[in-house]
């Protein structure tokens, strides 16, 4: 599992050219994967939204733009320097101003039990150093019939896996290299995606963490799987 310390590290140093790494390196299908985690989402109706592993903000804004201006919403993350990022892109909409933004450890969220009725994590659930644990909190703060929606990198289609693993291994980290300035940075999150369980298996994570009803949507050819499940 990652160490947290570096993990840590590693997005502090990268926090300010993340999001053009992001678009870039993904094509900007990123901006379609989030379309979907919000059109789910929206369809669970909540009122109260944990957006963890925020990181610079985008999948809350995401949120913010697509639901009612009633539904409150708070963005957590371990990385300060991500946050800050989050902070001042949030003056760019009336809307986004109302975004909560907090510093938190995904293992040991600072919250009370069950005050919040939906938990989306971005990308952000193969960076914990214990994914049980990490689950577990996420069920925590869940109220009853509340609902956690996974959006994470997954295995692909079988016949895609050579051209993906290809790109992952020789394209990717030496384009974000050039662009972050930190190659080594995403060679760990390389890494981190190709170790990362597929569909069925994350989904037998999640039913083992106590939640129920957990579905699998395969993205992108796979690349991609958004996980919804219940309480």
């Amino acid at each position: 599992m990652p160490d947290p310390n570096a993990v840590r590290s590693m997005f502090a140093r990268i926090a300010g050219r993340y999001d053009v790494a992001n678009r870039l390196l993904s094509g900007g299908v990123d901006i379609w994967w989030r379309k979907k985690l919000v059109r789910a989402v929206h369809d669970a109706h909540p009122d109260a939204i944990l957006d963890l592993a925020t990181g610079s903000g985008d999948v809350a804004f995401a949120l913010a733009d697509g639901l009612p201006p009633t539904v409150r919403i708070t963005g957590m993350d371990f990385c300060q320097p991500m946050l800050d990022e989050a902070v001042k892109k949030r003056t760019g909409s009336p809307r986004w101003a109302l975004i909560e933004f907090k510093q938190g450890d995904g293992m040991a969220l600072p919250l009370p039990d069950r005050g919040f009725d939906a938990v989306t994590i971005s990308f952000g659930l193969r960076n914990m150093a214990d994914r049980h644990k990490s689950l577990a909190e996420m069920r925590r703060v869940l109220r009853p019939g509340g609902r956690l929606f996974v959006l994470e990198f997954s295995q692909p289609f079988l016949w895609f896996r050579p051209f993906y693993y290809f790109y992952l291994k020789f394209i990717l980290p030496t384009v974000a290299g050039v662009v972050t300035g930190d190659k080594s940075a995403y060679e760990y999150l390389c890494g981190s995606i190709e170790q990362f369980p597929g569909r069925e298996a994350m989904s037998g994570e999640i039913l083992r963490a106590g939640f129920k009803s957990v579905r699998a949507t395969p993205l992108t050819c796979g690349i991609v799987a958004l996980h919804e499940a219940r309480v």
